[in-house]
């Protein structure tokens, strides 16, 4: 029986109420390689798991031996969105785990001048989005456009792409991506 340790790092530090970024500083561990992780791109070491799991806290034997049950709910209320992002990026998911989905749905709000960094992301799958208010501007390969409400974008996650609020006013987006990577 395969593990999905990426899914299962998730789903612990999620229900811990840990962002990567605070994961990361509190193992010394780099936010990039926990997010490579939970995408599945890298695999860890037992050693380099341990000590993130250490960061949880959480032992090795209870990390393995979690089973979590797929999530059966199918409607939720606004304030039941799980926060994934802090700063001035928030990533609001819908649903409390992905275990067993194959879609992530997330309400997204970028405070004005906020980017997802400098480094293009590119991880596999497709992701798509509709800018609800204010003006994001989006790069995929080497085209960039500012999408404004009711604008949308859709494209195969392998690309390198990165989003920016431009404009005076937060943005707010809803996205989906397939398979849940973030």
């Amino acid at each position: 029986m395969s593990v999905d340790v990426g899914e299962r790092l998730r789903f612990v530090r999620t229900r811990h109420g840990l962002s990567q970024r605070v994961l990361a500083k509190r193992t010394g561990v780099t936010n990039s390689t926990i997010s490579l992780i939970e995408a599945n791109r890298v695999n860890p070491s037992v050693g380099a798991l341990k000590r993130i799991l250490d960061g949880i806290p959480i032992g090795l034997a209870e990390f393995f031996a979690l089973a979590p049950e797929p999530e059966r709910k199918a409607f939720y209320a606004a304030d039941e969105l799980v926060e994934i992002g802090k700063g001035p990026i928030s990533y609001r998911q819908v649903g409390q785990t992905l275990f067993g989905r194959s879609l992530q749905l997330l309400r997204e709000r970028y405070e004005p001048g906020a980017d997802t960094g400098r480094v293009a992301l590119s991880h596999d799958g497709e992701e798509g989005g509709i800018v609800l208010s204010g003006r994001l501007e989006v790069s995929v390969d080497d085209a960039r456009r500012i999408l404004g409400p009711g604008d949308a974008y859709l494209f195969e996650s392998r690309r390198p792409h990165r989003f920016r609020c431009v404009g005076p006013s937060p943005c707010e987006v809803v996205s989906a991506c397939t398979p849940p990577t973030f």
